[in-house]
């Protein structure tokens, strides 16, 4: 024993042997609590890092969501530009047509004219028939062409125009064209149309003609 410290049998000893155990044993468990702690902490973050990485967890569900966002958006922008392509065609389609109407209110003005020039003869279809004005304003037709009047024309000459079998009227200058686009529709109108025979009915209540009834 050091010079200054307790007889080993006495209670001074005992006591101070009991407190530096205590002390280390204190010690020893604080150490071992700081341990746990970490350990359990970095238990923690790995657990937590686990749940967001797997499918369903937070972080997955929120890319999931910005992910349909993103589809959702992307799919408004190509709906919306097909839809503009198919409405410019239908424009398209709709300045045509009120083009053509505009044509055909425009012939039928110009035929229903033509039809009330002065005409001293019977208008036959498939004939040409020449247009004049006297010096009275008056407009009539002819059969006789300027080339025949030759220099002695007495009239202006306004036009020459073909009355056609629906009794329009075809400017000169259109009537080959006009005389194709007829004749192609007669070749098509004449050739026989054939029809696949047919046991089964197309509409609800009607039958083929072959079941005899």
């Amino acid at each position: 024993a050091s010079a200054g410290a307790p007889p080993p049998d006495s209670w001074q000893f005992r006591r101070l042997v009991v407190r530096r155990r205590g002390s280390s044993a204190h010690g020893l468990f604080c150490a071992c609590s700081a341990v746990s702690r970490r350990l359990g902490s970095e238990k923690n973050k790995v657990l937590s890092w686990k749940i967001q990485q797997r499918p369903g967890g937070p972080r997955e569900s929120q890319k999931t969501k910005e992910f349909c966002r993103r589809q959702v958006g992307e799919a408004n922008e190509f709906i919306r530009a097909n839809a503009t392509n198919k409405l410019t065609v239908i424009a398209e389609q709709i300045e045509h047509l009120q083009e053509q109407a505009r044509k055909v209110l425009e012939d039928a003005r110009r035929d229903a004219d033509l039809h009330h020039v002065a005409c001293n003869m019977v208008k036959k279809p498939g004939s040409i028939y020449y247009l004049y004005k006297r010096e009275s304003g008056q407009q009539y037709f002819s059969i006789i062409s300027p080339e025949e009047w030759g220099t002695s024309r007495p009239h202006d000459f306004l036009g020459a125009y073909k009355l056609q079998h629906d009794l329009s009227w075809t400017p000169y200058e259109d009537i080959e064209k006009q005389d194709a686009k007829i004749s192609v529709m007669s070749k098509l109108l004449s050739q026989p149309v054939a029809l696949p025979p047919s046991t089964e009915s197309n509409f609800p209540g009607f039958r083929s003609t072959e079941s005899g009834l």
